[in-house]
């Protein structure tokens, strides 16, 4: 997590990791109205991943999208003028873990081209319209990942 953001968010956000952590098909979706971003419940997945300085083995609880079978997140941090932790850690070791409700499975984070990029960022606003704020408040072009499943979601 980062001190970029209110005491009450990083509370929001901490709350839910513990929810992913105990009822993770419960935690799948949640609803950031709490944190002040309204639209209703977004699917979220549990990442794990390994600090890029510290070599410990990180958590984070991230919005999720998918299109045509892919799983992708979104480096946005709120609008933040820096990369989120997390970002930078798959970029330095893009192996991970990740969860979504109580599927788990090894991964590979990727960085998504430019071509990839045209065409999920529009898709990716109109589902979650925050980061059209998020994209205004930064000056740096918000990193979008594919995440390479090990194991498939279901069907």
């Amino acid at each position: 997590m980062s001190d970029d953001f209110p005491p009450e968010v990083m509370q929001a956000f901490a709350e839910h990791e513990q929810q992913y952590l105990t009822d993770p098909d419960a935690a799948r979706l949640w609803d950031p109205i709490c944190i002040g971003v309204p639209g209703g419940p977004v699917p979220c997945l549990l990442l794990f991943h390994t600090g890029r300085r510290s070599g410990k083995r990180l958590k984070s609880v991230l919005q999720y999208y998918t299109r045509n079978g892919q799983i992708a997140i979104v480096a946005s941090k709120g609008g933040a003028p820096s990369h989120p932790k997390w970002y930078l850690n798959l970029v330095a070791d893009p192996t991970c873990e990740v969860w979504i409700g109580s599927h788990k499975t090894a991964a590979t984070a990727r960085a998504m081209t430019q071509d990839e990029h045209a065409y999920w960022w529009p898709e990716m606003k109109a589902e979650q319209p925050a980061q059209v704020e998020y994209e205004k408040r930064t000056s740096r072009q918000i990193p979008l990942l594919i995440l390479e499943l090990e194991k498939p979601m279901p069907a």
